[in-house]
């Protein structure tokens, strides 16, 4: 006889986060962020879970605040070419938050700002791990823009501390919290960074900027520190000595 699987706790983190993937798999990601967010709830509803559902930064959009706290609202562009990530993953955090008012379900959301370090792909597409193999190889480093924007770096092993405490702790139904480091880096000083750490002579050459590219990231985390203890500990140095040496394997593998 077939028995259903019994489960406590769901993590939803099925989609592409890359943009070069999600604009790919436009289709695919808004299916992960709809269906299957609509399916993983109905499952942690049938088993009484607690479900945590991984939202992103790009929630915010091209934000008017800085740095973003959970209260706001964000500025996205709903028909434009990031929407097929950053409107499903809002339309998911909707559902997630419905699913928790209507039927008690014990439901938490991590807003989570950018992520790096060993085991990214090299055709990741984001901003590190092209910098890094750019420099590697020698090739020149692609900015997009003037290089002013900027980005908060978050090192994987600090977010998957958050993610841990945000899983386990109880008493958290509904809330939201983002998860990054509030340490902001443009993008032309994290070029100029790499290229000095990597011992590289590539040159920084210039290139439009992407449709809805954001020109600020950087999360508010007293939330995080007031109801989970936590902050990230790796500095951006220490961080990309780790996610270079990785690089630097792989590239000479």
């Amino acid at each position: 006889m077939y028995l259903e699987p019994n489960f406590d706790l769901i993590l939803h983190f099925a989609c592409p986060a890359s943009p070069d993937d999600f604009l790919k798999f436009s289709i695919e990601t808004m299916k992960a962020n709809s269906l299957g967010t609509l399916k993983t709830l109905e499952l942690a509803h049938l088993n009484d879970a607690r479900y945590v559902f991984a939202s992103t930064s790009e929630v915010y959009g091209d934000p008017l605040v800085n740095p973003q706290n959970e209260g706001y609202w964000g500025n996205v562009n709903p028909i434009g070419p990031r929407s097929v990530y950053n409107e499903v993953k809002r339309f998911s955090e909707a559902l997630s938050i419905a699913y928790q008012k209507k039927n008690g379900l014990d439901v938490r959301i991590p807003r989570i700002f950018n992520t790096y370090g060993p085991n990214m792909r090299i055709d990741d597409g984001r901003v590190v791990p092209n910098f890094i193999i750019q420099a590697l190889r020698g090739e020149p480093l692609s900015v997009y823009g003037d290089g002013s924007q900027t980005r908060s770096l978050c090192y994987i092993d600090d977010l998957v501390e958050g993610i841990f405490k945000m899983s386990l702790i109880d008493d958290l139904s509904g809330q939201v919290i983002n998860l990054g480091n509030p340490e902001e880096y443009s993008i032309i000083d994290l070029a100029r960074l790499i290229i000095k750490k990597t011992g590289s002579n590539s040159d920084i050459i210039f290139k439009s900027l992407p449709i809805d590219d954001p020109m600020q990231r950087c999360p508010d985390i007293r939330i995080a520190k007031d109801i989970l203890n936590w902050q990230p500990k790796t500095m951006l140095d220490a961080g990309l000595d780790e996610t270079i040496h990785f690089f630097n394997y792989i590239n000479n593998s």
